[in-house]
């Protein structure tokens, strides 16, 4: 079904009795509450993409006028207000419709959708390591038909992956920046030095200014690990307990070791401090480098201007051999609440989010590294240095999908005893750190 055919049929619907909606309409389902197990399966989930629904099934907004509920970071409030008010525009032709845009950022839309998807917004945005359990908690609505192709056709295989489960598409990709880079002041680091671990820890020395990363935080800290070739591969047959795939202990051992020692070796020029001191010390001068997200690549360059310098991360010398640093890479994506009243509706408005034409706007305005194809080879991230960087570390990254919650926080653990300058450990007592980490991850 076109656009136009969808979109009279939504404002057929709209303008249908509500009785007669009442015998032939379709209840909105609810989901399981986080602090209860969920019962449902992937399958259970609505799948209704691709137009392939009953008219019935959108119900009846109030006065005959469609309303929905879009959740998103406070950061992006005033572009997606603006860009919903387009979507109702163009679609003024084929019903009424209301859109509320509620500041909601990705990181709790996925936890209070899984408490009462009910009282959720119609459209969401969440982090792709979130997509399992919304699936399997039967809140997400799945892509089928037309808007399935339309996700697979316009956006990078890799985006496409992570909203994807068992086969089936569940959320529309919204951006493929979802990690974190090297970001330096120019004054203090050359494009050579960070090139290198080694070379930007002695920059930073030279200038008597400070390295940043939040070692003790899992997102960051896995980078120890991946980096020696340790990856994550989904769950065991049991669907919870982390799996991962075949790794060279001593390779791993050896690479945990190689930092520690790196770091110690700059100790007075290294903070493992939370990541928003980046830009808190580009401000004030006392920070020349740091390990920081893509969300905050406005905020270093308002603080740096012309001097902000973005790069992939660097390497690390292990046992004589550079070695590209791993990181965890994820993507942010839309999701359809499958308790809305207006999955068609919802679908739509989705889509229209996450199209080139929006990608564009959030690439140029909030410095949003896309998923869409052509958005990714345009000369606004081409001539982006933060957005040439952040896609081009996709290329060196794990996956940020199928990944059990047990996993951030014995990570987070390892890398503060990693960079835990008081009590150093021995290649023995990093082994048996491994190990342990591993088993936690595993058995919390």
């Amino acid at each position: 079904m076109n656009k136009t055919k969808r979109f009279c049929a939504i404002a057929l619907a709209a303008m249908m009795a509500a009785s007669a909606l009442a015998a032939c309409g379709a209840e909105p389902t609810t989901s399981t509450p986080a602090s209860t197990p969920a019962t449902s399966t992937p399958t259970e989930s609505a799948a209704v993409g691709g137009g392939d629904v009953a008219d019935p099934l959108y119900g009846e907004g109030a006065n005959g006028t469609i309303s929905l509920k879009v959740w998103g970071p406070d950061a992006a409030q005033e572009v997606l207000k603006s860009q919903c008010a387009n979507f109702i525009e163009d679609m003024k032709p084929y019903g009424e419709i209301q859109i509320e845009v509620v500041p909601m950022g990705e990181d709790v839309a996925a936890t209070q959708t899984l408490t009462d998807a009910s009282a959720a917004a119609d459209v969401f945005g969440f982090a792709c390591d979130n997509l399992d359990r919304l699936v399997t908690a039967g809140v997400l609505t799945e892509l089928v038909g037309a808007d399935k192709e339309f996700v697979t056709e316009n956006n990078s295989a890799s985006s496409v992956d992570a909203a994807t489960v068992n086969d089936k598409l569940w959320a529309f990709p919204e951006t493929g920046d979802n990690s974190y880079i090297l970001v330096y002041n120019k004054d203090y680091v050359s494009a050579d030095q960070a090139k290198t671990l080694e070379g930007v820890l002695e920059a930073c020395k030279a200038s008597n200014k400070k390295f940043v990363m939040d070692a003790g935080n899992g997102f960051y800290s896995c980078m120890f690990m991946f980096t020696g070739g340790l990856k994550i591969d989904g769950f065991m047959e049991d669907g919870a307990t982390q799996k991962f795939t075949e790794y060279d202990e001593a390779t791993v051992v050896k690479t945990l070791a190689a930092f520690q020692d790196l770091f110690a070796q700059y100790k007075d020029n290294v903070l493992f401090g939370e990541v928003t001191k980046v830009v808190d010390g580009f401000k004030n001068d006392s920070v020349a480098a740091g390990i920081d997200g893509s969300w905050n690549f406005s905020g270093a360059k308002d603080a740096l201007g012309d001097k902000a310098g973005f790069a992939t991360l660097p390497t690390i010398n292990v046992d004589g051999t550079d070695e590209q640093i791993i990181n965890m890479f994820g993507y942010k994506l839309l999701g359809v609440n499958s308790s809305t009243k207006y999955p068609s509706t919802s679908i739509e408005l989705a889509k229209y989010l996450t199209s080139e034409k929006c990608q564009q706007e959030r690439a140029e305005k909030l410095n949003w590294g896309p998923s869409n194809k052509t958005v990714a080879q345009s000369d606004v991230v081409k001539n982006d240095e933060a957005l040439s960087a952040i896609l081009a570390q996709s290329e060196f990254s794990v996956a940020q999908k199928g990944i059990s919650s047990t996993f951030w926080s014995p990570t987070g653990t390892l890398g503060s005893k990693l960079t835990d300058f008081d009590n150093p450990l021995s290649e023995d007592d990093i082994k048996k750190l491994v190990t342990q980490t591993i088993a936690n991850i595993k058995d919390e």
